[in-house]
């Protein structure tokens, strides 16, 4: 957390939205400098956003404030621009005449403003272009002979995508409002977990704390490191060992109690194989629980190039996390009976038939610790009575990376080391390793079988080498599909998920002939686009595709020509 100059307040700033040029302003992202008098003060109310959106007006409901990213403290604003709307969030700060006074803030995300009007001499604005980290915008105003009241804002551009906003300070006299009162001793973490285990590290995940601008983890009562946010790997253990963890809170009034102990063990060393049963190269289709104009199929007749079979979809209940299926009429079967045989008949023969949970119109949602428990008790309840081998998660209306985590640890206690674990977040979910679906897939890594990204419905997005590539490529599929390699899953953790035919999808469709040279590029080098991989990736584990129904309106022409191609990868 940012101190004042002087150290007397505590100072929090702001994330940054869209592009616009504004002649006035300067930009400095080095920090504030010169020295304060005894008087100055924050005038900003609210300006880390802790209480919600007090103090502040967004324009158009565009703004709202988030638990994650943050600069400091466990909240920030998050705003949206749409059509007219520059998603514009302002404040009205008491002001001296004849003063000068410092404008900064945090930002990150999309194209960001911050600026202030109505100062009775010349108003001023900063500005930054889109950024995937923190950066502080600051400036400097004067005010009018007669000026009291003063307007500071942020705003991003139209068109353009969120931006994000923390640790505002207007920096200068005392204007009779005074500022936030100084920080108090923050109270102890909540919601201490394990998260991802490897031989020599064990990874800790844990609720934010209001208040906070950092944590320490202690392990067995010793301090070991700390952490800005709420996640933290210690690494340099032993394997197949317990260690008690514990976490405080801190800020610049001080450190909290500990913890709750939570305990975590490492792996076995050699490393495991989540999903022993799926081959090393395997190709997974969803099954459509639902008749949308696609051939309908019972899953018997599911084509036998697929490995993995993820029947769509769970259906939601009153009960926040909790999931429960129910068989379709429209699918054709005679009873749930019939159904459960095919399941099985499909076991026999050496596929995993698994529960898929979300898709576009999926309402799930797990968000605290009641639903993440209800979740693991429920999905374990289907498999148990159903025989499915695992879940597949394919929330698309956002998913929380901490409660999600603790959902899949708990099923998988349960579940034991056969469970099949698959992903299909959508391309925007995995361009960054802090977004929450690359989070909760690297949180659950040990247990993790595959994330097939859904490279369709999407438009033009950044690969790995900050390039832009449109949809529709094999330099689209290559690409993307680095950043998830690179950016710390295993290739076998990896497949590319497409379309089976143009009525699969509404955009991205790509012949069967572009997914195998894709194939090809990652795992061998060859049949690369522009963009081709600093190293290959033999290991890759394959393709998944919407839908075996929409696969066998099309004449099984994508089943026919990738999964054999999949299958004989190296």
């Amino acid at each position: 957390m940012e101190r004042a100059p002087g150290g007397r307040r505590r100072i929090r700033t702001w994330i940054g939205g869209t592009v616009a040029v504004l002649a006035a302003g300067a930009l400095s992202l080095t920090g504030l400098t010169g020295t304060a008098q005894a008087a100055d003060v924050n005038v900003a109310k609210n300006a880390g956003f802790e209480s919600g959106l007090t103090n502040w007006t967004c324009s158009a409901g565009s703004g709202a404030t988030v638990g994650s990213p943050v600069h400091g403290g466990a909240a920030a604003l998050r705003a949206t621009p749409g059509g007219q709307d520059n998603a514009k969030c302002a404040q009205a700060v008491a002001v001296q005449p004849n003063s000068t006074y410092t404008l900064s803030a945090w930002v990150q995300g999309g194209y960001a403003y911050l600026g202030a009007e109505g100062t009775g001499t010349t108003d001023v604005s900063a500005w930054t272009p889109d950024s995937s980290g923190w950066k502080q915008l600051t400036t400097t105003f004067r005010t009018g002979a007669s000026t009291r009241s003063v307007t500071v804002y942020t705003h991003g551009w139209y068109g353009q995508s969120a931006y994000y906003a923390d640790d505002v300070s207007v920096f200068g006299p005392d204007g009779g409002g005074g500022g936030d009162p100084e920080p108090q001793v923050p109270g102890a973490p909540s919601g201490l977990a394990v998260g991802s285990v490897t031989s020599s590290s064990v990874t800790l995940n844990w609720s934010a704390v209001s208040g906070a601008t950092g944590y320490n983890v202690y392990r067995a009562g010793t301090k070991v490191q700390s952490a800005s946010g709420t996640s933290s790997t210690v690494t340099g253990l032993a394997a197949n060992t317990s260690y008690d963890f514990q976490v405080t809170a801190t800020n610049a009034a001080g450190e909290s109690a500990k913890s709750a102990t939570v305990t975590g063990r490492t792996s076995q060393g050699g490393g495991g194989n989540p999903g022993p049963g799926v081959p090393k190269h395997a190709v997974t289709g969803y099954w459509q629980n639902f008749n949308n104009g696609a051939t309908v199929q019972k899953l018997r007749d599911v084509q036998a190039q697929y490995d993995i079979i993820a029947v769509s979809f769970a259906d939601a209940t009153t009960t926040p996390g909790q999931i429960t299926f129910n068989l379709d009429p429209a699918v054709g079967y005679a009873s749930v009976a019939d159904f459960k045989a095919d399941i099985a008949a499909k076991k026999a023969a050496g596929k995993s038939v698994i529960i898929s949970v979300g898709g576009e119109k999926g309402s799930i949602s797990v968000n605290s610790d009641a639903s993440a428990t209800a979740f693991a008790n429920s999905a374990y309840a289907l498999m148990q009575e159903y025989g499915f081998n695992g879940v597949d998660i394919d929330l698309e209306n956002g998913l929380n990376s901490t409660y999600m985590t603790k959902a899949l640890r708990q099923l998988s206690a349960k579940a034991g080391t056969g469970m099949v674990l698959t992903m299909a977040p959508q391309t925007i979910d995995m361009q960054s390793t802090a977004g929450e679906y690359f989070k909760t897939a690297l949180n659950v890594k040990d247990i993790l079988t595959v994330v097939n990204m859904q490279y369709y419905n999407s438009g033009s997005m950044l690969g790995c080498d900050g390039k832009v590539y449109s949809q529709g490529s094999v330099d689209f599929l290559t690409a993307l599909a680095c950043i998830q390699l690179e950016g710390g899953l295993d290739p076998s953790q990896v497949g590319i998920g497409v379309p089976a035919s143009t009525r699969g999808a509404g955009s991205g469709y790509v012949a069967p002939s572009i997914v195998n040279n894709a194939l090809d590029c990652l795992t061998k080098g060859t049949n690369c686009g522009s963009f081709k991989p600093s190293k290959t990736y033999p290991g890759l584990r394959g393709a998944m595709t919407w839908s075996t129904n929409w696969d066998a309106t099309a004449g099984n022409a994508w089943s026919n020509a990738v999964g054999p191609h999949v299958h004989s990868l190296p």
